[in-house]
């Protein structure tokens, strides 16, 4: 499927694996191209984009640490080069995925720990975001993602759950202050998902996923799929009037 001037784009962090990889193939099954990015697994990259081939649809993936404020003008310049390649101007969708897991009691979490969570879940998208506003269209969605940490508390993921609280009030500001351009921006909450977050401990410990499972209404963890395209879903024009919202996607954990 070839990208035309009226396809739109979309750019999802953290793109070659678990809900950022059902991300950009949910998007591509709508025939929507991504522009995504990969830390250090290049391999896994490739993958996606085969996947998304398969699907007749586009995919670039940029190599991004979304921790590294520094990178982000360069890749700004990246992502020119490949709207230029297909013959666009801006992209219309920003999706805030990529990152990485921090454990540990209060007591233990020292500076280093949060400073690196800072870096990545707060610092990270809040700056990327303001270098690639201008690079938008106008009429364009943003999601930021978020955890149902910050609504149900398990210890141990203090530092974590606090940075993706500020994604939330951030994304309230952004709706805010970018309604002026239509462009809508919400937060996506996921509860536990089988990935391999975390070490994969939700997939791959029986017992933790058995916990998980007596403890959402729906009667089991989540999945990738359960996500990807709930969010390929929230940046379409069906959702087009949704703005400022934290929607969580936990089949009901912890109600």
């Amino acid at each position: 499927m070839p990208v035309t001037t009226t396809t739109p784009i979309a750019i999802v962090t953290g793109g070659s694996r678990g809900l950022g990889r059902a991300t950009v193939e949910s998007l591509a099954r709508r025939g929507i191209p991504s522009i995504f990015t990969y830390h250090t697994n290049k391999s896994a990259a490739d993958e996606v984009i085969e996947s998304v081939q398969r699907s007749g649809a586009h995919a670039v993936a940029l190599q991004l640490d979304t921790g590294d404020t520094q990178a982000f003008p360069a890749f700004a310049d990246e992502v020119r080069r490949v709207l230029r390649e297909w013959g666009a101007e801006h992209f219309n969708y920003l999706v805030n995925m990529a990152g990485t897991s921090h454990e540990g009691l209060f007591g233990k979490v020292t500076e280093e720990d949060f400073d690196a969570a800072y870096r990545v879940h707060a610092k990270g998208p809040f700056f990327l975001t303001q270098t690639l506003v201008p690079l938008i269209a106008d009429g364009g969605r943003i999601v930021n993602i978020s955890s149902g940490l910050t609504r149900f508390a398990y210890p141990g993921r203090i530092t974590y759950a606090a940075m993706k609280g500020a994604v939330e009030v951030m994304t309230h500001y952004m709706a805010k202050e970018l309604g002026a351009r239509r462009i809508a921006v919400n937060t996506v909450a996921p509860g536990a998902i089988q990935t391999d977050f975390s070490g994969g401990i939700v997939r791959d410990n029986p017992d933790v996923a058995h916990h998980i499972a007596e403890t959402t209404a729906l009667g089991r963890p989540g999945l990738p799929d359960d996500i990807g395209p709930m969010i390929a879903s929230l940046l379409s024009e069906d959702n087009r009037w949704v703005n400022a919202q934290r929607i969580e996607v936990s089949g009901g954990q912890a109600i």
